[in-house]
């Protein structure tokens, strides 16, 4: 699963087929299929590791951090360089909410659960923020967690659209600065 993730997560879900898979890892078909059903089944499994590769890397990098203001900046630094990320080929949270939207319900139902806790984590962290007096309760948590994650995600694929990092760094330079004027 740990080879066959990237290709999952730089092909998608329909554009991996079994012989890639077969091919990158070195094993036979019987191999594969006796650890797997199918492909569905393998599928299934490689995005839950995908997502959860993604998702506790990202807590590695931001609870480590004392205050909210800096666990709000190592997330957003995270996603710095949209080219070379973490796993290759983008943020497999975006590449999966994408593809499974119209072709794979489970999936979808697991990357939105995902999206929805990393949604209330961000919040609670910019609450924590208000109760400890880094930030005015003028920020609305819940408002500015959505607005950093989706323009964070855009901008990862844009970025790697066009090639170049320069965007993200002006965007999460602009998405620091926006926090930090709810400073006291």
């Amino acid at each position: 699963m740990e080879t066959a993730a990237p290709l999952y997560n730089e092909k998608g879900i329909s554009g991996v087929s079994i012989d890639d898979v077969l091919a990158a890892t070195k094993v036979t078909k019987g191999c594969l299929y006796g650890h797997f059903e199918n492909k569905d089944d393998l599928s299934a499994q490689v995005i839950d590791l995908l997502l959860k590769k993604v998702t506790d890397k990202i807590r590695m990098v931001v609870y480590p951090n004392k205050t909210a203001k800096a666990k709000v900046f190592a997330f957003m630094d995270f996603y710095k360089d949209p080219i070379q990320t973490y796993i290759p080929g983008g943020c497999p949270i975006f590449n999966t909410a994408v593809e499974a939207d119209d072709n794979y319900p489970a999936a979808k139902q697991k990357v939105g659960a995902i999206i929805r806790a990393g949604q209330e984590e961000i919040t609670t962290v910019l609450q924590e923020g208000i109760r400890n007096g880094e930030f005015s309760d003028k920020l609305d948590p819940a408002v500015f967690a959505f607005k950093m994650v989706a323009a964070i995600e855009g901008g990862v694929v844009m970025c790697r659209a066009m090639g170049t990092v320069k965007p993200m760094h002006t965007l999460i330079k602009s998405l620091k600065a926006e926090l930090e004027q709810y400073e006291p």
